[in-house]
Order: structure tokens, then C-alpha cells, then sequence
């Protein structure tokens, strides 16, 4: 057998470290530590040595660092957005119920009402209004105005000028709000399935969780407080409603302050609406946005969605974070 010569030479007063015999070898000096040379009568007896002490000297290697935690297995999302009426609450049929309650209290007839009991908004006819002009002020507005400016206990003839027209808009949804606050206090109004889950879910994970809503600032800390409870509430890394940005959705504004605020690329984020106003908003902001349709809102056009969802009942953190990755890969 032909090896490479060598003229290291070992004492076996040397070959073993000092006790414990976990000491590393790596510890040894060169001048405490030599192989000796293979022409060496003692070469054999020494390597054998070696080989049977081997099983003690390999445990000697120094530990392994403490692994790290494992991170979530997508970067990409980094904040989760929901809208509020419609995502978190199906208000709209609440809402519905607020303005007839309004109408019947204040006795508000159209002249071409067709009825003499006063006006009643039915299903069918206000999922085709609130889905074509947004704000409670402008739907009355655009309704008297097509079917005739109604007597009612605040005028009991039509009014004819503005300032009048203003006052019983005012008027009417001032009590409005009122009493869709008393119907949301009731405690008879549950979250949409799924909601808490996926909210709880992507705090837990770390992620900044916001809501940002076009409706009026008290009605939506109103129906935040009372369905998903002041814990999670004042948790929200963010909440925006319709005051704190000029223009309303479909203007992405409030998306873009919500990503400024969150401090994360609007790429990062992803935000969960009802609608297609709601979808052209982060859409135009250059976020994604999956879909959670309503009664009100099922036959609308959600191509642009990633993905669109009858509740999130079934959805989970993971399929969202999967998604958003792959429509980043695919850019």
C-alpha cells in the first residue's frame, strides 16, 4: 500500500486530549497533535488507536447554532384590507330598512307613487340603486328628482327650492343614520361567516391588518365596535372610512393612504371587497383583490378579481398568501 509519506510523529502520552474526552481536537496545538509518519514503526499501533477513539472524537464537534424560527412561506403578503359594508357585514338589505323606517316616520309620499302608504324601497329595485350611485344624501336626491319631490311631515308640500330640498334630505337621512345605528346596537346583526377567523388569523401570522371603508367615519367605528368586538378593533394597524380621503371608491385614494400608512408596497397588499366599485378601487391602486359577493352584488362583473368567494366561511390565510405569490410570479 503506497501513502503519501509524512514526518509528523505522535507520543501516546499525546494522542488523547485531556478529560473530559469531549475536548475537540481542534483545541490541540500542532506541537500536541502529530500524525506519525508512515514509515514509522509505531504507524499501525498508532493509527489503530486512532480508528477505535474515532467514535468519541467525532461527538466533540461543536453544537450546531439554534436553528431560526421558520417564517411564513410567503413574503408577498404583507397586509390583508378589508372593506366594511357588504365584506364584514352584509348591510345593504340594514340599510334598505333604515330608509323605509325614515320614510314611513316622516310619511314621505312621491307623487307618482302608485300607493297610498308612503314610499318603500324593495329589494329588488335598491340592490339596483346602491349599486348605481353610492352616499345615502345622492340616492334620495337622484329618486326625488326622477319621481316627483314627496310631501312629507317636514314640508307638507313638495318643496320647490334648494335650501328647502337640502333640509328634508338632511332631515331624512339625519334619522336615517339614527336608526340604522339602533339596528346594528340590537344584537340581532352578525359578522359575515369567515370574517373574525381570517382577521384573527392574519394577526396571529403577523401580517398589518386594516379596513378601509367609504362610508361615514361613526358609521363604520359603529359597526366595527359591535361585530368584531373593541379588541380587534383598536388592533388594526389601520382604519380609514369615506371622510378621511376627497374622492370615494372606485378612486383608489383610500387604498393608496392605506398602503402609506401600513408602510408596505401596495404590490404587498391585498384587499378583500364586495363589490365592483370596491374591486375598480384597489385595482386602480395596484393592489390585488378577491371578492366576497353579496345578495345585492352576486351578477356583477368580478373578472379582474383573483378570486371570487360566495363568503370566506372556507378560506383560509395560506390559499390567500398562494394566490397573491402567484399572481406576483406571473408578472
Amino acid at each position: 500500500m503506497a501513502m503519501a509519506s509524512s514526518s509528523f510523529s505522535l507520543s501516546h502520552s499525546h494522542l488523547l486530549p485531556s478529560p473530559p474526552i469531549s475536548r475537540s481536537l481542534t483545541s490541540l496545538s500542532s506541537s500536541q497533535f502529530r500524525l506519525p509518519s508512515v514509515s514509522s514503526p509505531s504507524f499501525f499501533s498508532s493509527s489503530s488507536y486512532l480508528l477505535s477513539i474515532y467514535p468519541l472524537l467525532r461527538f466533540s464537534r461543536p453544537r450546531a447554532t439554534r436553528k431560526l424560527p421558520i417564517i411564513s412561506a410567503s413574503a408577498a403578503l404583507q397586509a390583508l384590507i378589508f372593506d366594511c359594508d357588504g365584506v364584514i357585514l352584509e348591510s345593504e338589505h340594514l340599510h334598505r330598512q333604515a330608509y323605509n323606517d325614515a320614510f314611513f316616520h316622516f310619511n314621505v309620499r312621491c307623487p307618482s307613487s302608485p300607493s297610498s302608504e308612503p314610499l318603500n324601497w324593495d329589494i329588488d329595485f335598491y340592490d339596483e340603486l346602491q349599486n348605481r350611485i353610492g352616499g345615502g344624501k345622492p340616492k334620495m336626491r337622484w329618486y326625488f328628482a326622477e319621481h316627483g319631490w314627496p310631501t312629507s311631515t317636514v314640508y307638507e308640500a313638495p318643496p320647490v327650492n334648494d335650501a328647502d330640498r337640502a333640509k328634508l334630505i338632511d332631515t331624512l337621512q339625519d334619522w336615517k343614520t339614527e336608526r340604522y345605528k339602533e339596528i346594528i346596537k340590537s344584537g340581532a346583526v352578525d359578522p359575515r361567516p369567515g370574517v373574525l377567523k381570517l382577521m384573527d388569523e392574519a394577526k396571529y401570522a403577523g401580517k398589518k391588518l386594516a379596513v378601509c371603508s367609504a362610508a361615514t367615519k361613526s358609521s363604520v367605528i359603529l359597526c366595527l365596535e359591535n361585530l368584531i368586538g373593541l379588541e380587534r378593533f383598536q388592533s388594526l394597524d389601520c382604519f380609514l372610512a369615506g371622510d378621511d380621503v376627497k374622492e370615494k371608491k372606485p378612486d383608489p385614494s383610500i387604498y393608496l393612504t392605506a398602503a402609506k400608512r401600513l408602510g408596505v408596497l401596495v404590490k404587498d397588499c391585498l384587499v378583500v371587497e364586495d363589490s365592483v366599485i370596491g374591486l375598480q378601487a384597489a385595482k386602480g391602486a395596484g393592489m390585488s383583490c378577491v371578492v366576497t359577493y353579496t345578495s345585492s352584488t352576486k351578477n356583477q362583473d368580478f373578472r379582474d378579481a383573483i378570486a371570487v368567494y360566495p363568503d370566506l366561511s372556507s378560506v383560509r390565510l395560506k390559499d390567500l398568501e398562494v394566490l397573491l405569490e402567484n399572481v406576483i410570479a406571473t408578472k
